[in-house]
C-alpha cells in the first residue's frame, strides 16, 4: 500500500498542477502543449502508426491461432456479463459520446480538405473511408491489446489490474521492471485523468449546444456549468453501487438511443443513398484498412502533412490516451472470456457499428451539400458542436430527437466517467478490481474539477491538443504491453484442444 500511496499522491499533485494552470493561465498551457505536440507528430508520427498497426495484427493473429482458446480466467471460468451488456459497456466507455459528436462534422470537415485537391464523389469516397479508418479497427486494437494484456495477466496469472503488473510479473526481483512498471502506471492515471476530462468538456459543449436548440436560449457560461453540476450529480450515485447494476444499465440505455436514432436517421433520411453509402463505405474500408494503418503521406506537401497530424495522428494517440482506462475497464468486464471471443467482440462489433452510425449521419450530410445546399458543411467552420442538431432539424420530428440526442450524449459521459473513475479507484488501490465506492467518488470529483480547466480552453480544438499531450509517453508503454503479452503467451504454452 505505500507503494499505491506514493503513486497516488504523485499522480494526483501532477493532475493538481496542470488543472491550477488550465484555470489560471489556460492561453499558456494550451500553447505549451500545443508545440510540444507538434513536434512530437513531426519527429514520431510514423512510430505512431506502426506501434497502432502492430497492435491489430496481433491481436488478429492472436484471435486466429490456437492461442485464441486460451480463456481469460481459470478454464471453467465463464463470464459474468451477457455478450449484449458486455459490448455495450465496452462501446460506452470506449467512445460513446464522440460518435454524437463527430457523426456528421467530421465526414463533412474531410470532404472540404479534399474538395479542392480531387473530383466530389471522390473527395465523398475518400472522407467517409477517412472518418471510417478513424473509429475504426486501429482504435479497437489499442483498447484491446491493453485490455487483453491485462486481462491475462490479471486472470492467470493473478496479477494486480495495474498497466504496469505484467511488467513486473515477467521480470521478478529486478529493480527496473518495478522502476519502468510504476512510470507506466503513473502515466497511466494521467493519461486516463486528462483524457476523460477532456472528452468531458467536449461532451458539455454538444449538450449545452443540444439543449440551446431545444430551448432557444444561447449558449453561455451560465448553461455550461449548469450541465457540468448536473452532470457530477447524475454520475456521482452510479459510483456508489455495483458496477453490474450501475454501469451496465446506463450503457444498455445509451446503446438503445444511439440504435435507435441511426434507424431513425436511415429510415427517415434519403435511405437509398445511406444505404449505398453504408456498403460502399464498408467494401471501401475493408479494402483499404491495412494498408491505410502504414501510410503517413510523406509526399504530399505541407498542408496534406498538417491534416493528417490534425486528424490521424490525433486520433491515434487519443485512442492510446484512453487505452490505460478502457483497457483496464474491459479486461475488468471480460473474464470468463475466450482470447478469440474477446478480440472479436472488442474489435469487429464497435467497427460495425461505426460505419453504419457514420454512414447514415455522415452520408446525409454529404447528401446536402452534395445536391448544393452547403449549410451544414459551412456549420463545420463556424460551430461544430451544433452539426448533428443542425442535421436533426431537417428530418421530421426534430425536437424529440435533438431531446434523444442530448440524453444519449448526457448518458455517454456519464458512463464514461464511471468507468474512469472505476479505474483510477483500482490503480489507487493497488491494483484492486473492486475498489472502494469511497474512493471512486473521490475520482469522480477529481475528473469533475479537471474538466473545469478543459471547459475554460473554450474550443475543440484546444481540448484535442491537451488530450494528445497526456497520451504522448504512453504510446512507448503500449508497445512495451504488446512484448508482455507476447511473452507471456509463449510462457502459458500452447492450449489444448479441449479448452
Amino acid at each position: 500500500m505505500p507503494k499505491a500511496n506514493a503513486l497516488l499522491l504523485c499522480s494526483l499533485s501532477v493532475i493538481t498542477v496542470i488543472g491550477v494552470w488550465g484555470i489560471a493561465d489556460i492561453d499558456g498551457l494550451v500553447t505549451w502543449a500545443s508545440a510540444i505536440v507538434q513536434q512530437t507528430f513531426h519527429s514520431r508520427g510514423w512510430f505512431v502508426m506502426l506501434a497502432a498497426s502492430t497492435m491489430l495484427i496481433t491481436c488478429l493473429a492472436l484471435a486466429f491461432s490456437p492461442y485464441g482458446r486460451i480463456r481469460l480466467g481459470k478454464d471453467d471460468d465463464r463470464p459474468e456479463f451477457s455478450t449484449a451488456s458486455w459490448i455495450a459497456m465496452l462501446f460506452s466507455a470506449g467512445m460513446g459520446v464522440g460518435l454524437l459528436f463527430w457523426a456528421v462534422a467530421e465526414p463533412l470537415t474531410h470532404y472540404n480538405f479534399l474538395h479542392s485537391k480531387v473530383s466530389t464523389p471522390n473527395s465523398a469516397q475518400q472522407a467517409m473511408l477517412a472518418t471510417n479508418f478513424h473509429w475504426g479497427l486501429h482504435a479497437w486494437a489499442i483498447y484491446g491489446s491493453t485490455a487483453l494484456t491485462i486481462a491475462f495477466f490479471s486472470f492467470r496469472r493473478g496479477t494486480g489490474m495495474m498497466v504496469g503488473a505484467p511488467l513486473v510479473s515477467l521480470f521478478p526481483g529486478e529493480k527496473w521492471a518495478r522502476i519502468v512498471g510504476w512510470f507506466s502506471d503513473f502515466m497511466a492515471i494521467i493519461a486516463i485523468a486528462i483524457g476523460v476530462g477532456g472528452s468531458m468538456a467536449m461532451g458539455i459543449f454538444q449538450v449545452a449546444d443540444g439543449v440551446s436548440a431545444l430551448a432557444d436560449i444561447q449558449v453561455g457560461n451560465i448553461l455550461i456549468w449548469g450541465i457540468l453540476l448536473v452532470m457530477v450529480a447524475c454520475y456521482i450515485p452510479a459510483l456508489l453501487i455495483d458496477l453490474g447494476q450501475g454501469m451496465a444499465r446506463l450503457s444498455n440505455a445509451a446503446m438503445a438511443i444511439a440504435i435507435a436514432l441511426v434507424a431513425y436517421t436511415i429510415i427517415l433520411g434519403p435511405t437509398e443513398f445511406l444505404l449505398n453509402t453504408v456498403v460502399q463505405s464498408f467494401g471501401d474500408y475493408v479494402a483499404n484498412v491495412l494498408p491505410r494503418g502504414f501510410q503517413t503521406f510523406p509526399f504530399y506537401g505541407t498542408s496534406m502533412h498538417q491534416w493528417f497530424s490534425d486528424w490521424t495522428l490525433t486520433y491515434m494517440v487519443w485512442w492510446i490516451a484512453w487505452g490505460p482506462f478502457v483497457g483496464v475497464f474491459v479486461a475488468r468486464i471480460s473474464k470468463g472470456r475466450t482470447i478469440r471471443e474477446f478480440v472479436i467482440g472488442v474489435l469487429f462489433a464497435p467497427t460495425l457499428f461505426s460505419i453504419v452510425w457514420f454512414g447514415a449521419f455522415g452520408g446525409i450530410g454529404l447528401f446536402e451539400t452534395i445536391n448544393g445546399a452547403g449549410e451544414l458543411l459551412q456549420m463545420t467552420q463556424t460551430n461544430v458542436e451544433r452539426v448533428t442538431f443542425g442535421l436533426l432539424d431537417r428530418l421530421p420530428f426534430s425536437g424529440l430527437t435533438t431531446l434523444a440526442t442530448v440524453i444519449a450524449a448526457f448518458l455517454f459521459i456519464v458512463t464514461s466517467v464511471v468507468s474512469a473513475a472505476f479505474v483510477l479507484g483500482t490503480f489507487s488501490t493497488g491494483g484492486d478490481p473492486n475498489p472502494p465506492p469511497r474512493i471512486r467518488l473521490i475520482w469522480g470529483v477529481l475528473l469533475g474539477v479537471l474538466s473545469v480547466a478543459m471547459i475554460l480552453s473554450g474550443s475543440v480544438e484546444s481540448v484535442k491538443i491537451l488530450i494528445s499531450l497526456g497520451a504522448l509517453p504512453f504510446v512507448f508503454i503500449s508497445v512495451l504491453l504488446l512484448v508482455c503479452l507476447i511473452r507471456g503467451l509463449r510462457e502459458e504454452g500452447m492450449p489444448h484442444a479441449d479448452r
